[in-house]
């Protein structure tokens, strides 16, 4: 019968062991789908090695599972040595043993594969985490400032005073929002161009009768401050505001041709 002939060829216990090509697998796949009984024999082969899980490999026994089983197959064909491959149950017996064995192992080291994949992603994970807890604690803070500034703005105290763009750029702009209780004015100089390497924003307090200019400082970090917005202490009794480009550091006196932008209180 075609069936029992592929069963008694140990093709099979390759196909169990993974020792077949592509194409053979499908063959062996197709004659289990055709045979109920080859099924059977491939449903006890894997019930022998479940088994047989506990079995140790015998130190004496060299080679793979896979070269094991191509082995008793190539025995098998020479009929000298076909009685003593069927007699010999214990030997067959450790052989499967030892198959169980190395499954067991390999199913072992993928479960540990997989647990260190899934580990590192979960690393990924929380630290995308602690990011994202970064930079929402960063926008909630922005937000709160920003809210802050907002009311600020709005104050009735508040006296507004625009800074148009001078000669040496006429499409700047600023604006001053100046608490005279607080001695505290609010930069906005979303305006101005990012200055030069090496060059750097100094906002003036003026008196324009005898033209008097008070620094109040320098923009240090208008390149990082996003929404261009600087709290200012000014206690001065100011006239009016500039704000010229001078070298890192800031001058002692403003450098007129520099003056971007300039208005009066």
């Amino acid at each position: 019968m075609a069936a029992n002939k592929h069963i008694e060829s140990g093709i099979l216990e390759l196909y169990i062991a993974g020792a077949l090509s592509e194409k053979e697998n499908e063959q062996v796949y197709r004659l289990i789908m055709e045979y109920p009984e080859i099924l059977e024999e491939v449903k006890e082969i894997e019930k022998s090695i479940a088994t047989l899980t506990s079995h140790v490999a015998p130190k004496n026994v060299k080679g793979s599972f896979k070269d094991i089983l191509i082995q008793m197959l190539q025995e098998k064909e020479d009929s000298a040595k076909v009685v003593a491959l069927k007699t010999s149950k214990r030997n067959w017996v450790t052989y499967t043993g030892w198959a169980a064995a190395l499954v067991v192992g390999s199913t072992l080291i993928l479960s540990l594969n997989k647990n260190a994949n899934l580990q590192g992603q979960i690393e990924s994970i929380n630290e995308a985490k602690e990011q994202f807890e970064i930079q929402l604690d960063k926008t909630n803070s922005n937000l709160a400032e920003n809210k802050k500034l907002l009311a600020v703005i709005r104050s009735k105290d508040i006296v507004t005073v625009p800074l148009q763009g001078q000669k040496v750029y006429p499409e700047a702009y600023a604006k001053v929002y100046w608490n005279k209780d607080s001695k505290n004015i609010y930069l906005d100089v979303q305006g101005l161009p990012d200055p030069p390497e090496g060059k750097v924003y100094q906002v003036w307090s003026l008196k324009l009768d005898p033209l008097s200019p008070t620094s109040l400082g320098t923009l240090d970090d208008f390149a990082t401050n996003e929404n261009k917005v600087f709290t200012i202490n000014n206690p001065n009794d100011s006239q009016a505001f500039g704000i010229t480009l001078e070298p890192a550091g800031g001058s002692k006196t403003p450098t007129l041709d520099q003056l971007y932008t300039l208005g009066a209180v």
